[in-house]
């Protein structure tokens, strides 16, 4: 079944139902432009149709890289179980918790890597694997939310990075959106994505 351009993923109530346009009470300048509007208790609600738009986006991307050299760096703990499961569907590299400094920028380190690109869950909590891309020229890709600086990210996923469901349905999404476009059908859900309690 080949979607249509402006075809949502998923149906609009299931982005609803995982929250993941649920912001924060803050904002950055730079995701001004993804905020849909601001809810009564000051809440900031993102478009839906950018984030499904920007998750298509950063598939085609990724896609451009060979698997092994994509990098996925996650220090939120909802984040972890979603990232392990996108890294270990596509082929990529998965680093959790904590990214060791140095990572990417000292050769003697055992864990010395050379990613092409990297997908970020949370530019804040991710920091040191962002300046550290920064430095090496390293593409990334990250999962924004109201609260988050771009200036250092080529390509934004506009979602609630904090949420457990809603990291479970950006990372699925992506995962199932490379895979179509690599012509390989797999048989995944959304709660295949979901870490427990």
């Amino acid at each position: 079944m080949e979607l249509e351009l402006n075809e949502p993923l998923v149906p609009v109530e299931e982005y609803l139902a995982a929250g993941v346009h649920i912001g924060t009470q803050q904002k950055s300048n730079e995701m001004m432009r993804f905020i849909y509007r601001v809810r009564q208790d000051g809440l900031y609600i993102l478009d839906i149709r950018e984030t499904d738009a920007r998750i298509k986006a950063a598939a085609k991307f990724l896609s451009g890289y060979p698997a092994p050299k994509i990098m996925i760096v996650t220090s939120r703990q909802y984040g972890q179980y979603p990232a392990k499961k996108f890294a270990k569907t596509i082929g990529g590299v998965a680093v959790v918790d904590r990214f060791i400094p140095g990572m990417l920028t000292n050769q003697n380190l055992d864990i010395y890597n050379e990613p092409g690109v990297m997908v970020i869950t949370d530019p804040i909590g991710d920091r040191q694997a962002v300046e550290e891309a920064v430095k090496c020229g390293i593409p990334i890709v990250a999962l924004c939310d109201t609260n988050n600086m771009t200036n250092y990210v080529d390509l934004v996923i506009p979602t609630n990075n904090k949420g457990r469901k809603a990291l479970s349905m950006v990372y699925y999404l992506l995962t199932k959106e490379m895979m179509r476009l690599r012509g390989v059908t797999i048989s995944i859900t959304p709660e295949d994505f979901e870490t427990e309690f």
